[in-house]
């Protein structure tokens, strides 16, 4: 029974070390998924700011060109208003 006892004692260090092993090998592959995953995040994050920024861009772009549009809109009726031509005509469509 000494010799049986002697020679369990000597495999359970090495069965634990198995386990260990199996299990630090497990932790560096959640350790590599969560760093991958927290690159992805880093980099939609960018993504995001980007198009931000681009959204913004193209708001501004957006509101200077609507005054724009006003600024020659108001010309174009200025423009017709003072011209003879275009007074015939709401003269003529007004009778109608």
């Amino acid at each position: 029974s000494g010799r049986l006892s002697s020679k369990v004692e000597r495999a359970h260090p090495t069965m634990m070390n198995a386990d260990m092993d199996a299990v630090e090998a497990e932790n560096q592959v959640e350790l590599e998924e969560k760093t991958r995953l927290i690159n992805q995040v880093l980099e939609l994050q960018h993504t995001l700011e980007d198009l931000s920024a681009r959204v913004d861009a193209v708001k501004e772009e957006n509101l200077k060109l609507k005054s724009e549009n006003q600024v020659l809109g108001q010309y174009i009726e200025n423009l017709m208003s003072a011209s003879s031509v275009f007074q015939t005509t709401d003269t003529k469509s007004k009778r109608k």
